[in-house]
């Protein structure tokens, strides 16, 4: 089959143009874009059809048919309003389709029509319509914000994510802004980069509206206009069913132990810097900590954010699933494609085993939903590009988690977290009573730690909690070192109650993963 030849491409075109021309110098007949961004991506394809001298139309159900070169001469086709039924446009573009003229040529734009792909009549027009299109000099677009797509048009649609603007693109909006006069500003150089990467994870017109907000109670763009910005890139965050933004101030100051892992991490400080990489490093990928409830990990997690002085991000996974056949799948997705785009940032998946218990079942169990948000998330993590995204994963129970998460290359370094050793006890023990505003070297720790083999960091905060609360209820006087020795006669800990789960843990880790302590002497 003959192709046409490419037009030149032109430095005016972006990459994501010059992208989406590519299929269309190749005839790919239908193009699925995924995007929330239409202004913008209509700007990139009418481009494309000026590029390749192509008329430009765009359907939506309220308007119909619309001739974009017309209306901006001022022409409307009138007869093309009333095409506003589904079908009705599909039967127009393949009569054009199939016109043994060729003299149409021309992208068609069909702006939220993935709702009616669940008509079989509209599918079997579909695949119709692909037959003829690769034949024809006619390329149809689908602009949605969600991927729906039936099995039975896999084969005869391309799907294109359309990423988030990257950060030339935030540059380059935030110039033409500046250089049209549009807002008063007396931002610095480094300031103004400072401000693109806030912005990282916004669509141009999110950026634009918070650049207009900063201004409104500003009264300039300046620098404090940044933290506006992130301020108001959280809401990005927070209209995602799955991720969600952490706030955390502090580091591994407040965590107890933990010496192996505090060292792995200085070791690695500054990972993220562009020297770093001019060295010859790649960007670091993150950890996975497996251990003992209650030892440490999600506190570990967040202390990470801290100590990299990067934003926390959560990806709850749980909240990825959904009701519709392949939702679950573009829920991740989408989810994880939002993290590439707040780069640099730290992702904390908490909990894996419990968002993915079942994996190895869940053929039989969900139809492979959950086998397959693995294999997105396993995918991402391998191949994921070196955008800056570090990945926290806890996780508890090792066995419910399937062995190709965890393997070499996911991360880099799977610790095992312990329970804490008597060294440590006293510094956590420490920790949670200053926090209390009392002076620790007015108890006893070393006897208090001696009578608390077994106690997880958690168990060891809940010691000092409920001497407090003894110390009050009894006249409100200062705790003793008696009260914590009563609190923990009191307490069953849970390496006693699981005895069997913490040394199967235990016995797992041994040889498979990196101590995050240091063992007793």
């Amino acid at each position: 089959m003959s192709r046409r030849k490419a037009a030149p491409r032109g430095p005016e075109l972006s990459p994501l143009a010059r992208k989406i021309q590519s299929y269309v110098c190749a005839r790919f007949p239908i193009l699925y874009l995924v995007t929330w961004e239409e202004e913008r991506v209509m700007g990139e394809l009418e481009q494309v059809a000026i590029a390749q001298r192509k008329r430009c139309f765009v359907w939506t159900e309220t308007e119909g048919a619309r001739n974009l070169a017309l209306e901006q001469a001022g022409k409307v086709e009138s007869e093309d309003r009333r095409v506003r039924e589904p079908a009705a446009i599909l039967a127009r573009i393949l009569r054009e389709a199939r016109d043994e003229s060729g003299k149409t040529e021309a992208i068609y734009v069909l702006k939220d029509f993935h709702p009616y792909l669940e008509n079989s009549a509209i599918r079997r027009r579909l695949r119709d319509l692909a037959s003829a299109l690769v034949k024809s000099r006619i390329t149809l677009v689908i602009l949605a914000p969600r991927l729906l797509l039936p099995q039975e048009l896999e084969k005869a649609v391309t799907v294109l994510d359309v990423p988030l603007p990257q950060r030339k693109e935030l540059e380059a909006h935030l110039e033409a802004i500046l250089v049209a006069g549009k807002l008063t500003h007396s931002l610095d150089p480094l300031e103004r980069d400072v401000l693109v990467r806030s912005a990282q994870g916004m669509t141009l017109r999110e950026f634009e509206q918070s650049l207009a907000l900063s201004v409104g109670e500003l009264g300039e763009l300046d620098a404090r206009a940044i933290p506006l910005v992130l301020r108001e890139k959280e809401q990005v965050v927070r209209k995602s069913s799955a991720l969600e933004c952490v706030t955390w101030d502090e580091g591994f100051e407040s965590v107890g132990g933990l010496a192996l892992l505090k060292d792995f991490l200085e070791d690695r400080r500054d990972a993220f810097t562009s020297e770093a990489r001019a060295y010859g490093l790649p960007a670091p990928r993150g950890l996975c900590l497996i251990g003992v409830q209650g030892c440490g990990k999600s506190l570990s997690a967040k202390a990470v954010a801290r100590f990299y002085n990067l934003p926390l991000i959560r990806f709850d996974v749980g909240r990825a699933f959904a009701g519709l056949v392949g939702q679950s799948e573009e829920n991740a997705r989408a989810a994880l494609r939002l993290a590439d785009s707040l780069a640099p940032c730290v992702l904390w998946i908490d909990e894996l085993e419990k968002s993915l218990s079942g994996a190895r079942s869940s053929s039989s169990s969900d139809g492979g939903t959950t086998a397959r948000v693995i294999s997105t998330i396993t995918t991402w993590l391998q191949e994921r590009p070196t955008s800056g995204v570090y990945v926290v994963a806890t996780a508890n129970d090792i066995s419910a988690l399937p062995p190709e998460l965890i393997r070499k290359g996911r991360f880099d370094e799977i610790f095992f977290v312990d329970l804490p050793a008597p060294s440590e006890r006293i510094s956590i023990l420490s920790i949670h009573i200053r926090k209390r505003a009392r002076d620790p070297e007015s108890f006893d720790l070393e006897r208090v730690a001696s009578e608390t083999e077994g106690f997880s960091g958690a168990e060891l905060e809940e010691v000092v909690i409920v001497a407090l609360y003894k110390a009050f209820a009894d006249g409100r006087r200062e705790p003793t070192s008696q009260d914590l020795l009563v609190a923990v006669a009191e307490t069953v800990p849970l390496s006693h109650t699981m005895r069997e789960q913490v040394e199967g843990l235990r016995s797992w880790a041994a040889g498979r993963a990196r101590r995050a302590s240091a063992p007793v002497a």
